[in-house]
């Protein structure tokens, strides 16, 4: 069966003032429970997709829907959705405002009309959630960027969405940074929060995503990460490159080392404990599930 979408664009088009369409009937359902990674190479559209799909942007044409009711673009219809949707964008200073991460965080309850008890209760939530509740009262402007980029993601997870848009979340992180990011969102994920990231990095899409939406000149194409990532032509087309892990599985296959239906590696280090095995079982195991 498949999941209820919670957000979707129908037939989705923008256009910026002056310039040309940066995207034409655009079809992208959002699925409970999923993770979706956007990938397209830079100026394809990622951004402006993202903005239609939190209502950042209204489209001009298509629809935006939310549990399947179109989105009315009024106070009313920007609260419910942004109740639901969150969207962070890539450059944390572009979104933190308050003198201190508390203050910050505790921005969009407010907003909301919240009764302080419940604030305060969304701050330490979020705050422990993306591990920097001791930074509660750190000056944003003192913070790291890697912890500019937590307190971002902690304003947007304080509003509890039901729908986690990053973009480009990983952008600017060293690799520890990075695991650290991709752990918080795993644990956000195990949580029941949706989570849509564009990104540029397919192996990173091939390890974490359950689906990819990939953006090509010709339009928007979505199917399991594995299958679609795997896809030459399409993935020339977005002008990216197929991800390690999708060579490294056909070289598998190629030696005898891979059969049946599972995928091979998506990471060196699945990779690694595929060859510590290799001398033991004739043919190599699946790897362990994602996630």
């Amino acid at each position: 069966m498949t999941a209820q979408p919670v957000v979707e664009l129908v037939e989705a088009g923008y256009a910026y003032e002056d310039g040309p369409a940066v995207l034409h009937g655009v079809n992208l359902s959002v699925p409970t429970g999923r993770r979706v990674a956007l990938l397209g190479r830079n100026g394809s559209g990622k951004t402006t997709l993202l903005r239609l799909l939190s209502g950042g942007l209204r489209c001009a044409s298509g629809r935006l829907l939310l549990e399947g009711e179109e989105v009315s673009y009024d106070r009313a219809g920007l609260t419910r959705l942004r109740s639901a949707v969150q969207l962070v964008v890539q450059d944390p200073d572009d979104q933190l405002f308050a003198a201190s991460v508390g203050q910050d965080v505790s921005f969009g309850p407010m907003n909301l009309g919240l009764p302080e008890p419940e604030v305060r209760s969304r701050v330490a939530e979020a705050l422990e959630a993306l591990d920097i509740t001791a930074l509660r009262d750190r000056p944003t402007h003192l913070l790291s960027y890697g912890q500019r980029k937590r307190a971002a993601i902690a304003g947007a997870v304080a509003m509890r969405p039901r729908v986690l848009i990053l973009d480009e979340p990983t952008a600017g992180l060293d690799p520890d940074g990075q695991e650290r990011l991709l752990d918080t969102l795993g644990r956000l994920h195990d949580a029941g929060t949706t989570v849509v990231m564009a990104t540029h990095d397919v192996d990173l899409a091939l390890r974490w995503a359950d689906e990819a939406a990939v953006l090509t000149p010709e339009g928007l194409w979505t199917a399991p990460a594995e299958d679609i990532l795997a896809d030459r032509d399409l993935v020339r087309a977005a002008g990216l490159h197929r991800p390690w892990g999708v060579v490294a599985g056909e070289v598998l296959r190629a030696h005898g080392l891979l059969v049946g239906p599972a995928g091979g590696p998506r990471t060196p280090e699945e990779l690694a404990r595929w060859a510590d095995a290799a001398a033991r079982p004739a043919t190599l195991p699946g790897p362990a599930p994602h996630g």
